[in-house]
């Protein structure tokens, strides 16, 4: 009976949008605080960010869906991933699974599978040409992957990639070395950084050789290898007429390998914990990319051993790009997808979403999370530091987000289109390499353990030969899942 009346409601809509009859441009909703409609939110936001969206669910819970008559119910499903699984296991009514929310975050490779099923809203009649001219360009056109004059994910929130920095440790090798952090601004600077910072810790202890310490980590590395690969020119998984398209360029990807797996065989890059902020916690690296969103989380202390601590100060800098690249950075983060439901659930579900993207309440949720606002006013920066000197917000907090804007501004932002299997061509891109280091790596430190200098070692894995077959390797297994 749930389910029928649940296909009923889905026919309804569907018949609604086929008649443009969409309620959001004539105003016409079904619901008020006499006949009041409820509208689920899934979500993935943990610790601070999933206290900010809460606590602006309760402002709007409070406020503008008590005289509408809305009520908003948010969930954590706790990780990207577990939503997806979610997300998938309702919209297959998989036995067990809760039904489809009104509302789910999600990036666009989701997004895409759940509209094949026909479960997916389309929001363009609900916004005027008006209100959608307030939002950035590029973050409209990641949820019109169904057409042109299409969109399919409602964006709330965005985050980039910076290179935030253990500046307690730094400094010490920066005052030895005269290391300087105008370095920073490249990929290849990063290489050449993290070399001379491992041979200045190996030599701090002369009597124990080979011995230096890891400068460098990444999070998603598949953003390194997609955005890498467009700032040099290539687009390694595009779409045309609807179809992925690889172009696996070996010069290109050559390039991204002398960058990661070559500097993480010698020991200058490095990867032990879950995420990169694990490693600098524990001392392992100094320095890590990853999301503007998940900077909060950068550690305000080193700890060595049960014994043994010290803090740290973070300093946050723009996300390397490669010598001689185009101005191209990572655009992510999920939007809101917002499902075919009761036509009065569909139009109150964009009530709050347009409710929460105003600049001042949008900025507001990046202030307490990381995150980048959607609309062109509340990137501006004026507008950012007052709202930043109003909130009070922490010197970490200023950095990231004064760093994550201007990104956005300096950079055309990226992602991939979705597709079929998009998920699983991503998860090559983002493993292949990475798990090749750390095995190589592992061999490597066998060698070395038994008396192989640590050059001799290293020229064992640091080869034309041992690239052309990961290459072959990795190209055959990106072509073979985009075929399906």
């Amino acid at each position: 009976m749930k389910h029928a009346k649940r296909i009923a409601a889905l026919c309804l809509a569907a018949a609604l949008f086929l008649t443009g009859c969409a309620s959001g441009a004539s105003g016409s909703a079904a619901f008020s605080p006499e006949n009041p409609v409820t509208v689920t939110v899934w979500h993935y936001y943990n610790g601070p960010q999933q206290q900010a969206f809460a606590d602006l669910v309760n402002e709007f819970n409070e406020t503008v869906g008590r005289e509408k008559g809305i009520a908003v119910q948010q969930s954590s499903q706790a990780t990207v991933t577990d939503l997806e699984t979610s997300v998938l296991a309702a919209a297959n009514r998989e036995v067990g699974a809760p039904e489809v929310p009104n509302i789910f975050a999600a990036y666009a490779d989701t997004a895409y599978a759940v509209d094949r099923l026909g479960l997916v809203a389309d929001l363009r009649p609900y916004l005027t040409d008006e209100e959608l001219a307030e939002y950035v360009p590029g973050y409209l056109e990641e949820g019109a992957f169904s057409g042109e004059g299409t969109l399919k994910i409602f964006p709330i929130a965005k985050s980039v990639e910076l290179l935030m920095l253990n500046a307690t440790d730094w400094e010490k090798f920066a005052a030895a070395t005269g290391a300087d952090d105008s370095a920073f601004a490249t990929v290849e600077g990063i290489t050449e950084t993290a070399r001379q910072y491992y041979e200045w810790t190996d030599a701090q202890t002369p009597d124990i050789s080979d011995d230096g310490k890891a400068f460098f980590g990444r999070d998603a590395f598949a953003n390194y290898m997609i955005t890498g690969a467009r700032q040099l020119g290539v687009e390694l998984l595009r779409v045309e007429d609807g179809a992925p398209v690889l172009d696996f360029d070996k010069d290109v990807v050559r390039r991204l390998w002398d960058n990661y797996y070559v500097p993480f065989i010698n020991g200058w890059f490095g990867a032990s914990g879950r995420f990169r902020s694990d490693d600098i916690k524990m001392g392992n690296i100094i320095a890590c990319v990853g999301s503007s969103s998940g900077a909060a989380y950068f550690p305000d202390e080193c700890i060595l051993s049960d014994t043994e601590s010290y803090p740290i100060e973070m300093r946050a800098y723009p996300c390397p790009k490669f010598e001689g690249g185009e101005d191209f950075a990572v655009q992510q983060g999920a939007g809101l997808v917002v499902t075919n439901a009761a036509p009065q659930e569909v139009e109150a579900s964009v009530e709050f979403l347009k409710w929460f993207t105003e600049a001042g309440r949008n900025l507001e949720f990046s202030l307490g999370s990381g995150y980048v606002p959607v609309k062109k006013e509340a990137n501006e920066m004026t507008f950012v530091e007052q709202a930043m000197d109003a909130a009070g917000a922490s010197s970490k907090m200023r950095a990231i987000i004064t760093n994550a804007i201007g990104m956005t501004g300096e950079n055309q932002m990226y992602t991939t289109k979705a597709f079929r299997n998009g998920t699983a061509a991503r998860a090559i891109l983002n493993d292949s390499m990475v798990e090749k280091a750390r095995a190589d790596r592992e061999a490597f430190l066998a060698l070395t353990a038994e008396g192989m200098p640590h050059e001799e070692a290293a020229a064992q894995f640091v080869t034309d030969e041992n690239f052309e077959a990961w290459y072959e390797e990795t190209r055959t297994a990106l072509e073979m899942c985009i075929a399906g």
